[in-house]
């Protein structure tokens, strides 16, 4: 046995997105946002309860719903850093209607649905100081997905401390057809949203995958 209570961590997740107002910024009611999410339980928990309790940099599963339920710009304002209150950012370094430019690629494509889970999912702390291309290549080879920018703001909106100094992480499940990486990191002791080129490693910024 794991010792880990999928279900206890659904209700857990669901309830972390209520209080932090995804409801509101969805333009939804928190009993219709509720209704959206509930239909994954089964599956979900079914899935999750053999897997491992959540540990450092690793999780069993994450709840993700998608831009056209809540736009990333507003999710990355709804998250903190552990301990912290100071809300997200998005980087200037976007430019205005940057955000929907980036989707998911081919391989990080997510169901036809508003909501969904994301299960096994790693900050990909190996890979900081890799080159962003060859640690795609890696997680490609093993399998597994890059995250795009929705799931890295599901992540840290349910493990803020996955994002910490040192080990921030790269999305690279979510592109806009040039050589830019969103990623998430830290800043002014908030969690940032931003990008860095595909082809420049960054000793702090390793790769999420799924």
């Amino acid at each position: 046995m794991s010792g880990f209570d999928a279900a206890a961590e659904f209700d857990r997740q669901v309830r972390t997105l209520l209080e932090r107002g995804h409801p509101a910024a969805a333009g939804m009611t928190p009993e219709a946002f509720g209704a959206l999410l509930e239909p994954l339980r089964a599956a979900v928990t079914a899935r999750a309860a053999a897997m491992a309790p959540p540990e450092e940099g690793r999780v069993p599963f994450v709840l993700v719903v998608t831009r056209e339920v809540v736009p990333p710009e507003r999710a990355v304002a709804l998250t903190t850093l552990a301990g912290r209150g100071a809300p997200g950012v998005v980087d200037r370094t976007f430019a205005d209607g940057d955000l929907a430019r980036f989707v998911p690629t081919g391989e990080a494509a997510p169901p036809d649905a508003r909501a969904y889970a994301l299960f096994d999912v790693d900050r990909g702390e190996e890979f900081c100081g890799a080159v962003p291309e060859d640690a795609l290549a890696a997680i490609a080879g093993r399998g597994r997905t890059p995250l795009t920018i929705e799931e890295g703001i599901a992540l840290i909106t349910q493990y803020p401390a996955v994002l910490a100094k040192n080990k921030c992480f790269s999305l690279g499940g979510s592109r806009c057809g040039d050589r830019r990486v969103p990623a998430l990191w830290i800043s002014r002791n908030a969690p940032k949203l931003g990008w860095c080129w595909a082809g420049n490693p960054h000793t702090w910024l390793g790769m999420a995958s799924a």
